[in-house]
């Protein structure tokens, strides 16, 4: 029984050491959800220092007019700044494909009409 005990502990000894020394190959591969690391702004002047804002969706009349709410939604920031940071896009960019994503899971086509067979529109 003995042996078997020493030989387990052994066994982990040499693996764990074997992982810590090449702990710089294999970390960067383990899936690390970003909110750990990066709070999201609270504020509309923390979303623009952020760089939640362009010239087509422009946040500094929110700041200037002293909107007091707070800010952008929570969780369409982190997918937005998770898909500006997984394809290395721009603010603009990485809203489009946000919007459009949410427009399919709603069965609405991309340029906004929905998909519906029974859709009726009188224009």
């Amino acid at each position: 029984m003995g042996y078997v005990l020493y030989s387990l502990s052994f066994s982990f000894l040499v693996i764990a050491t074997g992982l810590y020394i090449t702990r710089s190959r294999w970390l960067p591969l383990l899936p690390v959800p970003e909110y750990i690391y990066e709070r999201l702004p609270s504020s509309f002047a923390g979303d623009i220092e952020s760089g939640f804002t362009s010239s087509d969706f422009d946040l500094s009349l929110n700041v200037a007019g002293g909107d007091s709410r707070a800010g952008l939604d929570q969780q369409g920031k982190r997918e937005v700044q998770r898909i500006m940071q997984a394809r290395k896009v721009g603010f603009d960019e990485a809203r489009r494909m946000y919007t459009e994503r949410k427009f399919a899971k709603n069965n609405i086509g991309p340029d906004g009409r929905p998909r519906d067979p029974k859709f009726v529109s009188f224009s």
